[in-house]
């Protein structure tokens, strides 16, 4: 928010001096501000937190790309595009501290705003099928990997699918979960002499 209050001063500033040096006929200087103040007010479009997190991602630094993403603190601000892919981000960079349904959550609503490219839609939908496996919600979970192929576009997410398809073979049911946790777990039974 000090961030948001800084550019805003900063354009209003900038703007006034590129007006003024019109009007008071320095064309040179005033032709000269537009190109910064066009740059500054165009940074109320991107947020440099979210541009900072997807070059992190590129180069494979992790931590810095979770720091990056968590300091944005009101995704609401942002336009909708943006606010999908700080949601989309934070949930995957963020899955091992935040709980499971938490991230399903993030998700489906980063899901619902859009994301724009296809291996994004599929990756989400990859992820929310692996968090229906481990709540032992098998269909929903077959329907999201079937999304997730449809959309991966480019083919990259081939591989990962097909592993978890194969994984979804051997995961427990709901009712088998339910079943062992109502039998408190599996117990072995005596051998028989």
């Amino acid at each position: 928010m000090i961030g948001f209050a800084i550019r805003s001063l900063l354009a209003a500033g900038m703007l006034f001096l590129t007006v003024y040096s019109f009007y008071t006929g320095y064309w040179g200087w005033g032709i000269f501000l537009i190109f910064p103040t066009a740059l500054v007010i165009l940074s109320f479009n991107y947020n440099e937190n979210l541009a900072f997190t997807l070059n992190h991602m590129r180069t494979g630094n992790q931590d810095k790309a979770q720091r990056a993403i968590n300091r944005i603190t009101a995704p609401q601000f942002l336009p909708k595009r943006q606010r999908a892919y700080v949601i989309y981000m934070q949930a995957l960079l963020n899955a091992q501290a935040f709980p499971s349904v938490k991230i399903e959550g993030m998700l489906r609503e980063a899901i619902q705003l859009g994301l724009k490219r296809g291996h994004d839609k599929a990756m989400a939908r990859m992820h929310l099928a692996g968090l229906c496996v481990q709540s032992g919600r098998r269909q929903e979970a077959v329907t999201l990997l079937a999304e997730a192929k449809k959309m991966d576009d480019s083919g990259m997410l081939k591989d990962q699918i097909k592993m978890m398809q194969s994984q979804m073979q051997n995961a427990p049911s709901k009712n088998q979960m339910r079943m062992a946790q109502m039998m408190g777990g599996r117990k072995k039974t005596p051998k028989m002499r």
